[in-house]
């Protein structure tokens, strides 16, 4: 049974049975591998548990409150496991392989005690703030240094991977962004991938919308184990189809391409691949002579060998997709409308974390809200969430560049520093040595309270980060539109005053 797993992993389970013993416990529960991770001390799993805020004391001592009394009956030999542990080392052993590791670790069965619901172990873990997804990223992330690195093992996708992006691996190693709502494009995405025939989803949508993050929901969905049983074991991979096509001067050299690609996926059987701008298929890498990408791409989608999902603007798919009828029955139309007001400012909520960290600042409830509101009143050209991220990313960028600045009293210290610095060069060359004695010492306390004064600024510059208000946002607005700052500042309640002034001036009667 613990072949597969690491030392570490066999310490855990021998800790748990001595902490069984301990207790005087007649079975080994979830709560007894709780206690036996806390003591392993140089275990990933304690890495995550801490990584995750958690208290280790806190933990302990409520595990301690809930362990039921000492057993009535004598147990010899070995503590049997409880029907939740066995359970918790199937999870284990089931999240090993998602995450394509061959050994069993205490992260690992950490993960496994946060998927099984009813143990007091996991319950106490999912009480105190621990997550399950936040956990697995975790776990990529700690072991990817030891792990040997995905691109040095031997690939059965060497040409994918070379075109492509596996959004899959990305979502478990934690660097996509967060999907906030789009639920029910996820699950439309879903149905139609689920489907026996025609199950290819194209998105249609204005840019910005949030096409792209849909499918990346959908890759944290496939790594979070959301999804239906014959979607666990895919792989979303983005096909840059403009890599593809670089570099192809002679006529056949794309085809051949192209055509390893398409041999890969099908004989992976486990990848969807996802090729956003769907439009540029057709046409893509055709020559004199030479068929495009679309027209090679069509037979192998209507046999069901390959499963694709597209993402294009409503205007190009009327103009590419739909003129071509056999293009367009390969795919089902799946539309993507921007979010209201409120839904971006929920999505903004749920990336506060991202920009802040990004830049060093703490954006506040009102910026966003007017992030949002004035991206969808002044920002025309452009579509809701993605002009009011932008907005929010810029204005974080912005607090940043400015907290680089020294103060003014530092920029004196320094002028005065160098106006010394030369009054002592100026007395060595005069050979005025009594008088460069007294600059150079002047330079040096200079020196010594510029250093000092730089670094308890730069110190309380890492205490107090910037903090973003609804004014830096409506700065930041006023200079990409042009919109002087005062009209942005009008509010609403001062133009209905004036309305009814114009009005009496201009209506007679």
């Amino acid at each position: 049974m613990f072949e597969r797993f690491t030392d570490k992993g066999r310490k855990i389970i021998i800790l748990a049975r001595e902490e069984a013993e301990r207790h005087q416990n007649d079975y080994l529960g979830t709560e007894h591998l709780v206690l036996a991770i806390l003591r392993e001390s140089d275990g990933i799993a304690l890495m995550i548990i801490k990584k995750m805020g958690l208290s280790t004391e806190q933990i302990r001592l409520e595990i301690e409150r809930n362990l039921p009394g000492g057993g009535t009956t004598m147990t010899f030999g070995e503590i049997p496991f409880s029907p939740r542990v066995k359970k918790v080392i199937e999870y284990g052993v089931e999240e090993a392989r998602l995450l394509g590791h061959n050994h069993i670790g205490s992260e690992h069965l950490l993960l496994g005690l946060l998927r099984e619901e009813e143990g007091i172990g996991g319950k106490i873990l999912r009480s105190l703030g621990a997550n399950l997804l936040t956990a697995r990223q975790l776990t990529v992330t700690f072991l990817r240094k030891s792990a040997p690195r995905e691109r040095d093992r031997k690939s059965n996708t060497p040409a994918l991977d070379e075109f492509g992006r596996d959004l899959t691996q990305l979502a478990q190693e934690g660097q996509l962004d967060p999907v906030i709502g789009r639920a029910d494009e996820i699950e439309r995405v879903l149905q139609i991938l689920s489907r026996r025939t025609k199950n290819n989803p194209v998105l249609i949508g204005e840019s910005g919308v949030g096409k792209t993050a849909i499918v990346e929901g959908l890759a944290q969905r496939i790594v979070a184990s959301e999804v239906p049983d014959n979607l666990l074991s895919r792989r979303v991979i983005a096909l840059d189809l403009g890599s593809l096509v670089a570099g192809t001067k002679y006529r056949g050299q794309f085809e051949e391409r192209l055509k390893v690609v398409m041999k890969e996926i099908v004989q992976a059987g486990n990848i969807i691949i996802f090729i956003d701008e769907l439009h540029t298929l057709v046409g893509a890498g055709a020559a004199e002579g030479s068929i495009d990408a679309s027209n090679m791409l069509k037979p192998a989608l209507s046999r069901g060998e390959i499963q694709c999902i597209g993402a294009t603007t409503l205007d190009e798919y009327r103009k590419h997709i739909e003129k071509d009828g056999a293009l367009k029955r390969r795919f089902q139309p799946i539309h993507v409308q921007p979010p209201s007001i409120d839904e971006t400012i929920r999505i903004i909520q749920g990336l506060r974390d991202r920009y802040e960290e990004h830049h060093g600042v703490e954006i506040t409830e009102e910026a966003i809200v007017e992030a949002v509101k004035l991206s969808d009143r002044y920002i025309t050209d452009r579509f809701l969430p993605d002009k009011a991220i932008d907005l929010i990313d810029e204005t974080g960028s912005r607090a940043k560049l400015q907290t680089y600045a020294l103060p003014t009293e530092l920029k004196a210290l320094e002028q005065e520093l160098k106006k010394v610095s030369r009054e002592k060069e100026l007395a060595i060359s005069l050979q005025n040595f009594e008088e460069a004695v007294k600059f150079r010492e002047e330079e040096e306390r200079l020196r010594k309270l510029l250093d000092e004064s730089k670094r308890e600024w730069k110190k309380n510059q890492e205490k107090n980060r910037p903090v973003i208000l609804k004014d830096d946002v409506a700065y930041v607005v006023s200079k990409m539109t042009g919109i002087p700052l005062f009209k942005l500042e009008e509010e609403e309640s001062s133009k209905l005053l004036l309305m009814e002034e114009f009005l009496h001036k201009r209506i007679v009667g």
